[in-house]
Formats: C-alpha cells, sequence, structure tokens
C-alpha cells in the first residue's frame, strides 16, 4: 500500500485549541478510508500560512523531495499555503510525480483542469492574505491616530481590552519613574541601574528580573511620556494614555544616552561628584579614597587648590542650609499668600493659553502635512518636524492638566515649605542622593578656593527671595500679583527631591 503524509495547519497557537484540527483530522482520514490510501505520517501546524519558511511544511516537502511518501493529502489548498512561493514548491513536486491531494475539493492536478483549478483558488487565498494584512493596516493606524496603542502594553503597563488606553501598572510604574529619574540623576550607568532596580524588586511579565536590553528599550521609548512611536515606519502618535514621566525627563534621558562621553560605569559613587569647581582652574574636583576617607581634588597638574575633606564639604553645606532656612514669621506669612494666591486663581487664563497654543500647533501639522502632499518637503523632513510638534504637544498637555489640578499644586506648595522650614535637618537625614539633589536644588554655584567651600544660593532662595516683599511684588503689598512670581515655588516642587510627598528620609 502507497504511503502518504498528511498535513494539518491553523493559523495561531489560540486556534490549535479548537475544533479545527480536530476537523481537518476527521476530513483526512475519511478521504483516506474512502479512497484506500494509507497515512504514514502527519504534520500538524499551528503557524501563518502568509508567509514562508514554516518548520514542518519545509520538512514534509523534504521528505517528499527525497521520496520518503508518493503524496500528500490536505483538507483544502488554502491550509497548504496562502503565499505562490511556497504554492510554487508544491507545482513542482506535481511536476515530479508526487501526488498531491485535497479532501475537500475533488480535484485531479494531474489534468490540465484540474491544475488550472487549483492555481486559481491559490492565487485567491494569497490574495485574502494581502487583503486580510491590508484591512488590519487600516484598523491598527485608525486606532493610533485615535492615540491607543493596539499592540501588547509595554512594562509598567496594563492592557485595558480592546479601545482603551493603557492603564499604569500599579506594582511596576513605579519602578519605570524610578529608572528615569536615577538614570537623570547622572550616578548610575546602565550597569549599575540594572542591579540597582533588580536589587529594588523590579520583574518583567514573567516574574524574572530584567535584562540590559529590557532597560534599554525601556529608557527609549517615548510611550512613558505620552507618545506612541513605530520604529519599523518611524512615525510618531500622541497618546490619550497617562504618561509615567515628563516629556523634559525623557529628554534629558535621551541627551545622555546619545552623550558618548557618558560614564559607563560608576566604581565610586561619591555624594559630590561632578558638584564642587575649582576656583583656580574651573575644572570639576574628583573624589579619592585614602585613609578611609573621601578627599575631593582637582587633578590640573600645578594647581593651587589641592584637597578638601568630605567631613568638611558636609559641615559647610550644613551651616549654608541653615542660614537659608525659613523662621516661623517667614514660613506663615508665605504659606497663607500662597493659599490665598491659589485659591483665587483657577488657571483659566493659562488653560485659555495653552489651548490657543495647542491649536496653532494642529495648524502648524496641517500646513506641514500640505508641504509634504505639494512635494515641497521630503519624508524625512516631514517626520522630524512631525516629531516636534508632537513633543510640544505632549508638553502643553502636560502643563494643561498641571493648570487643571488645583488641589495638588495647593498640597505640593505646603509640602515644600514644610521642607523648607528645615532643609538643613533633611540634608542631615538624607541618603547620598538625595544629598546631591538638596544642593543642586539649593545652591547654584559650588567653588572650592583653598580648603573653603564657597557655595551661592540659587536665585530662588536668595535674600530677599525668601522675604514677603518678592513674592508680593513690594514692602506693604500683601498679596502676590502674577502667577509668575509664585512659579520657582512650583518649579522646585517639581523636582525628583520632592515630588510625590518629597520627603528625602
Amino acid at each position: 500500500m502507497n504511503e502518504y503524509f498528511a498535513y494539518l495547519r491553523v493559523s495561531t497557537v489560540k486556534q490549535g485549541d479548537g475544533v479545527s484540527l480536530e476537523a481537518q483530522r476527521d476530513a483526512i482520514e475519511a478521504y483516506a478510508a474512502k479512497h484506500d490510501l494509507y497515512v504514514s505520517q502527519w504534520f500538524e501546524e499551528k503557524v501563518t500560512a502568509a508567509k514562508t519558511g514554516r518548520p514542518l511544511f519545509t520538512q514534509m516537502i523534504r521528505g517528499l523531495q527525497r521520496k520518503e511518501a508518493v503524496g500528500v493529502i490536505v483538507h483544502k489548498i488554502d491550509r497548504s499555503t496562502r503565499n505562490l512561493a511556497e504554492w510554487a514548491l508544491i507545482g513542482e513536486l506535481i511536476d515530479q510525480g508526487a501526488d498531491v491531494r485535497f479532501a475537500h475539493e475533488a480535484l485531479d492536478l494531474r489534468s490540465r483542469g484540474g491544475r488550472l483549478t487549483a492555481d486559481i483558488q491559490a492565487v485567491i487565498a494569497a490574495d485574502y492574505v494581502r487583503n486580510l494584512r491590508e484591512e488590519c493596516l487600516k484598523g491598527i493606524e485608525g486606532r493610533l491616530k485615535q492615540g491607543l496603542f493596539p499592540f501588547a502594553a509595554p512594562i509598567g503597563y496594563l492592557d485595558q481590552g480592546a479601545r482603551k488606553p493603557k492603564a499604569p501598572d500599579p506594582e511596576r510604574a513605579p519602578f519605570v519613574r524610578l529608572a528615569f529619574e536615577l538614570y537623570a540623576s547622572q550616578q548610575y550607568s546602565i550597569r549599575g541601574l540594572l542591579a540597582e532596580l533588580n536589587h529594588r524588586g523590579l520583574r518583567n511579565k514573567q516574574g524574572k528580573p530584567i535584562t540590559t536590553g529590557c532597560l534599554e528599550t525601556l529608557l527609549k521609548n517615548p510611550f512613558y511620556c505620552g507618545r506612541i512611536f513605530l520604529r519599523r515606519s518611524g512615525r510618531s502618535y500622541p497618546g490619550i494614555h497617562e504618561p509615567l514621566i515628563s516629556e523634559g525627563l525623557f529628554q534629558t534621558v535621551q541627551g545622555m544616552k546619545s552623550n558618548r562621553q557618558q560614564k559607563r560605569q560608576t566604581r565610586h559613587n561619591h555624594t559630590y561628584r561632578r558638584i564642587l569647581k575649582c576656583a583656580a582652574c574651573n575644572r570639576s574636583l574628583v573624589g579619592e579614597w585614602q585613609k578611609d576617607r573621601v578627599y575631593m581634588r582637582c587633578q590640573t597638574k600645578g594647581c593651587v587648590t589641592k584637597t578638601i575633606r568630605e567631613d568638611r564639604i558636609e559641615a559647610f553645606v550644613k551651616d549654608a542650609l541653615l542660614g537659608l532656612s525659613l523662621n516661623d514669621r517667614q514660613f506663615e506669612r508665605i504659606r497663607c499668600m500662597a493659599l490665598r494666591r491659589l485659591e483665587t486663581t483657577d488657571g483659566t487664563d493659562m488653560l485659555k493659553a495653552l489651548e490657543l497654543r495647542l491649536s496653532n500647533l494642529s495648524m502648524r501639522e496641517d500646513r506641514l502635512t500640505d508641504a509634504l502632499i505639494d512635494q515641497l518637503i521630503d519624508k524625512e523632513t516631514y517626520r522630524s518636524r512631525k516629531d516636534a510638534i508632537d513633543i510640544e504637544r505632549n508638553e502643553i498637555r502636560g502643563a494643561m492638566r498641571d493648570a487643571r489640578s488645583v488641589d495638588d499644586r495647593r498640597a505640593s506648595v505646603l509640602r515644600f515649605l514644610e521642607l523648607a522650614k528645615s532643609l538643613a535637618l533633611h540634608y542631615e537625614m538624607a541618603n547620598p542622593a538625595q544629598r546631591r539633589q538638596i544642593i543642586q536644588n539649593a545652591f547654584s554655584n559650588c567653588i572650592v578656593r583653598s580648603q573653603n567651600l564657597s557655595l551661592t544660593p540659587q536665585k530662588w532662595l536668595r535674600e530677599p527671595a525668601w522675604t514677603v516683599s518678592v513674592l508680593c511684588g513690594g514692602p506693604v503689598r500683601d498679596r502676590i500679583r502674577t502667577l509668575q512670581e509664585i512659579q520657582p515655588l512650583l518649579e522646585i516642587v517639581d523636582t525628583p527631591l520632592f515630588h510625590r510627598g518629597g520627603n528625602p528620609q
């Protein structure tokens, strides 16, 4: 009795859990029994036939070429293949004498008419896949234009179902936000950041520690700041999902990653690295371990500045912060004025200005599209300018969210004032990374002369910046005139140190 192969196929593993494979097997067994054929080997595959390279199909073809069977039985033509390249392989086997049969179609492939009918059905099957692909791409494009991401949610987000935006993952979203903030602090290389995140407990969706490639992909994915970017097409879309980080933080991280001079590995993560400047040569002091202590040393040959010990630096910083702390009278008056100002403004004017900017962006985008259609610019120029517009739109939407959240701003201002009341105490209780944040937020220049440290307060901390006259606009005015006069407070609140509660302990 002649031996035949039998080939079964469904497009996905999920379809394999249904009854399709079982129905195909029953039909082939009935056909073989009716025509007195013996099936020596079954090939069951759960792969789409739109593309070439199916492993079991290739194995079956090679077996027929080696004459391991006289032919093959398939349920239908579209179960064998849906692309013309593999149909051509089947045609070559038929020309070489292989007996190819289809249980569902009564076709005699050894005749001209049967071969022509089979070729037409194969072309129709291939065209069906092409049409289906085009319709799927249209649906995906439509979802992307709506601001939806029609693919699996990246780490830090959860899928909410069809036609719904991705939602932040309460378990992993804080780790994603932390990854960007730690890398932007310039205290971690990729390897160091990976070790830190895995140590803190970040795991992927399979419950395993993340890899270097996963972290690299995470840090360059604009999805976390509210934009959807497709690497294959190079196109960007504004998303409607909740961003985990700001556009500014994302751009900061991208700038650091593109900087080839960025340090690859931080071996000794000294608290004051890249903060102190030499007064003589204006170069950063470098930390060194000597006799179980850290010394910040100027590396310029012949420089008059030699070293300053870390504990001495801490003493200078504490003294400077004690002089910048608010007393009870200043704290109470600034608190009352800030609350009164926030109660009397709802951000309406700011929202109108932001909405106008958003409308102008839409007009610019329309003109840019017209220029592309009229062939005044090429596609690369269009995409780069379109990405810039999307980035600006994302920043405006973030500002609009901030303008609407008056309650959040009120709470943030109060938290900041409480922290500013005892800066020196918070500095003393902070860890090294948080101490760096306090110094960078409080001082604009940290200059070392001999073994003394000169600290220049930031503009928002200088006297009389903490006095009532600066916030009110005059020595006897008891109200804030413009929102810009309280903006320094809001900007400092938005820094990573004071974000989400801000307690550096």
